[in-house]
């Protein structure tokens, strides 16, 4: 049960003062629908509303608070003109200025004859001062209450600073003092100050340095979020070690017919991966790992070798792929493999015929087929197993963690292998994937040839269409990326159908296009053509980032390359540079480039190293961008920063492995401070595998 003490921050926004049903779903669409979203809203900027000049001492350009007596009210003629409200002091005279102002509203907020408090940014209009739509108009015994620095929140429309601001004070004051949950020794080590005293801080900024990632009350509340995540991810990794595994341990005859029917040796580390994956199978607990591999590191190779082994102990394997294509690929790759090992290998997709996908199924089901390699369509009902000891799942951040728990829930305690393309940051690997085992293959295959990257501006695209065609009389292939589908008015960016039908009309019959909106048989058939030389050039969105083989294509061409992200930028030239020819990718620019943009296409330049480029990105973009929180299973940060917060993530993993060591159960009076700590940050999955366990 969550902590009698939080119930008060797990009401709705609308509990608040001020908050009525409107702005509530304003306010929901902003932080979210509870007060605890309000405490996360950190602002982003200060407003210092301290200077309290005489009219005649106030700057224009400057926010000033300055007491006034309210003079005449100048009512306009028409809407289009402001509503003016003259105001003095004994040094001179300030116009207070309002759009469609309403006159008996403003009377009451200003009453001639009166003193009132206003603050706003003064300015000069015909040679008068004057401000227009002050931010507070207050009587003269509520002068303190504005003389103060104020902090200012992201907005969304129809929603105001003053609002937000009562309502995010209000659920700071709910927020209830909790039992510490931070080590001791290393708060004090770090100067850090209580929760509530940390939320009251950052919500309270006196300076622009107050807003820094490194301010220790902001530091403290990014390392309670990170200690919550890290701590979850800790309790469900202990609970599925606990779960009784099986031991998979396999004699290596089938391995060595695959191998020896391989015309090259394996790299020294996919032969580390395969020891630490052999190492683990035959463990008793249950195995969750991640093989990480750049593009055209031979991930594939490694994974079928790792269901070798299930095969040889006579269980079954599984390869899940997260689409079609890239399903078929893997199946094309390994079928060779698994006819020299001897061993019988299917391949299941949702467009199979009805006849041979009831093959299939009754094969699996008696065990007769051994490997299997599929879409999500494996982890449909009616699939069922005979012994199912491994799942492979590839491009991991394609799937969410329960589709990966529906396919290795087929069978008792499967062990699960999960493969990504997606070179990931140390800092993110710790933040997404502190549940798994990391295996990393860091050399290309032998006999592949660096890839030649040049940027050029759009200004010279014809040069490119010309070495284009001199390209494919060759007899080489190329691909011609571009970030739309379809021409959009808002953005003037290279759409892929104008593309395909301009590069038609220069090498007609040579043209192909691919793109995410086409239907799934289309899309295929378009692939294979180029795949076999029917066509020379294929057209394409980034549908093609992921999978797709063709050794013969070794011009990638990246329209707008600008608009890429780095590990998008890395993904789609990795489909060139796969057979023995010399390739090249052609990075196409509209000027000017924006200094990151400029320092992403300098970093293509220098390097193929997928994980160097992986870290750049992070430091370029950020962590929430980087992989797209939403798709990669990436806790959504709402404090910590990974970039900033980097160190912070390394203590956090530390201090809850310790934990999970000294008191797996949290029955300690510090495990009960950090079980709040979980409600706190909506961790309840972990809490419950407490439970379960």
């Amino acid at each position: 049960m969550r902590p009698q003490s939080l119930t008060p921050l797990f009401a709705q926004v609308t509990s608040l003062p001020g908050i009525g049903p409107r702005l509530g779903k304003l306010v929901e669409r902003l932080a979210g629908p509870l007060v605890v979203d309000l405490l996360w809203h950190l602002p982003f900027a200060v407003v210092d509303r301290r200077k309290a000049p005489r009219i005649a001492e106030a700057r224009a350009g400057e926010v000033a608070t300055i007491t006034v007596k309210v003079g005449q009210h100048l009512v306009p003629r028409n809407s289009r003109q402001p509503y003016r409200v003259w105001c003095s002091d004994d040094s001179g005279d300030l116009c207070l200025a309002f759009f469609n102002g309403r006159e008996d509203y403003l009377k009451r907020l200003l009453p001639p004859g009166e003193v009132r408090v206003v603050s706003g940014k003064v300015e000069i209009y015909q040679g008068e001062l004057q401000m227009t739509h002050p931010d507070h108009v207050v009587p003269l015994d509520q002068r303190d209450s504005i003389l103060r620095v104020e902090p200012v929140y992201g907005l969304t429309a129809g929603l105001t600073q003053k609002p937000l601001q009562k309502a995010i004070a209000g659920a700071v004051e709910r927020a209830p003092g909790l039992p510490e949950w931070t080590d001791p020794a290393y708060l004090a080590r770090q100067h850090w100050p209580g929760w509530k005293s940390a939320l009251e801080q950052v919500h309270s900024p006196a300076a622009e340095a107050d807003l820094l990632p490194q301010h220790p009350a902001r530091a403290r509340l990014a390392f309670d979020e990170l200690l919550a995540s890290q701590l979850a991810i800790a309790l469900i990794r202990h609970h599925n070690r606990t779960v009784a595994g099986r031991s998979t341990k396999g004699d290596g005859h089938l391995r060595d017919r695959a191998l020896a029917s391989l015309p090259f040796e394996l790299t020294a580390s996919q032969r580390a991966a395969i020891d630490e994956i052999a190492v683990d199978l035959a463990r008793p607990e249950r195995m969750v790992r991640l093989l990480q591999g750049d593009v055209g590191s031979g991930k594939t190779l490694v994974a079928f070798l790792a269901m070798l082994i299930a095969a040889e102990a006579g269980a079954q394997a599984a390869l899940m792929a997260p689409t079609e294509l890239l399903a078929r690929q893997h199946y094309v790759t390994i079928a060779p493999l698994a006819e020299a090992a001897g061993v019988t290998l299917a391949l299941l997709t949702g467009r199979d015929g009805q006849r041979q996908k009831k093959a299939t199924l009754e094969g699996l089901a008696s065990g007769s087929i051994r490997l299997v390699v599929g879409t999500h369509a494996l982890v449909q009902e009616d699939v069922e197993f005979a012994d199912l000891a491994l799942a492979v799942v590839d491009e991991q951040h394609r799937f969410g963690v329960h589709q990966r728990m529906a396919l290795s829930s087929k069978s008792h305690a499967v062990d699960l292998l999960v493969m990504t393309a997606t070179p990931i940051p140390r800092t993110l690997m710790l933040a997404a994937y502190g549940d798994l085992d990391v295996s990393k293959l860091t050399e290309k295959p032998a006999g592949r040839q660096p890839i030649d990257t040049r940027t050029i501006p759009l200004e010279r695209i014809g040069e490119v269409v010309d070495a284009v065609g001199r390209t494919i009389a060759t007899g080489a292939r190329i691909y011609w990326v571009c970030p739309l589908v379809e021409e959009s008015e808002e953005v003037d960016l290279a759409n892929a159908q104008e593309r395909h039908r301009l590069l038609g009309e220069r090498f007609p019959g040579k043209v192909g296009l691919v793109h995410g909106r086409m239907k799934g048989a289309e899309r295929e058939a378009a692939m294979a053509a180029f795949a076999d030389g029917r066509l020379s050039i294929l057209v394409a969105t980034t549908v093609i980032e992921v999978g797709v083989d063709v050794p013969a294509a070794t011009v990638m061409v990246i329209e707008h390359a600008e608009r890429f992200g780095l590990a998008q930028l890395h993904q789609l030239r990795g489909r060139v540079g796969r057979g023995a020819a010399r390739s090249t990718c052609l990075l196409l620019y509209a000027q000017p480039l924006g200094e990151t943009a400029r320092a992403r296409l300098g970093i293509m330049r220098e390097t193929e190293d997928g994980f160097r480029i992986a870290e750049e990105d992070l430091r370029l973009r950020g962590a929430g961008e980087l992989l797209g929180t939403r798709q990669s299973g990436l806790p959504d940060m709402r404090l910590a920063d990974l970039s900033a917060h980097a160190d912070l993530l390394e203590a956090a993993r530390d201090d809850a492995r310790l934990t999970i060591e000294r008191d797996p159960d949290l029955r300690s009076p510090r495990g009960e401070a950090l079980r709040a700590l979980l409600y706190l940050f909506r961790r309840d999955d972990a809490v419950r595998t407490l439970r379960a366990g």
